[in-house]
């Protein structure tokens, strides 16, 4: 079932991001951390479930992160406006 937000569709069966209609490339990080967000969004989520989550418990830097979630944003079209 995908999950549909704004003008975005995640499709986990397929494993494709739209936006408008249109296919965004992203990568398999940034496509499950977007996921993992998209369904857990009734809630905040810590660093430790992202880490779990999305990078299988491996210490990666915050600046990892951080560029991952700037992905994220970029893909589904938040300009932070």
């Amino acid at each position: 079932m995908p999950f549909r937000f704004g003008e975005c569709v995640l499709d986990q069966e397929r494993r494709e991001l739209t936006l408008r209609g249109q296919v965004v490339g992203v990568g398999p990080q940034v496509f499950d951390l977007l996921l993992h967000l998209v369904r857990n969004h009734d809630r905040v989520v810590s660093k430790d479930d992202l880490l779990e989550a999305v990078w299988n418990g491996r210490i990666v830097s915050e600046s990892t992160i951080t560029s991952h979630i700037n992905a994220v944003r970029k893909a589904i079209g938040d300009s932070g406006g």
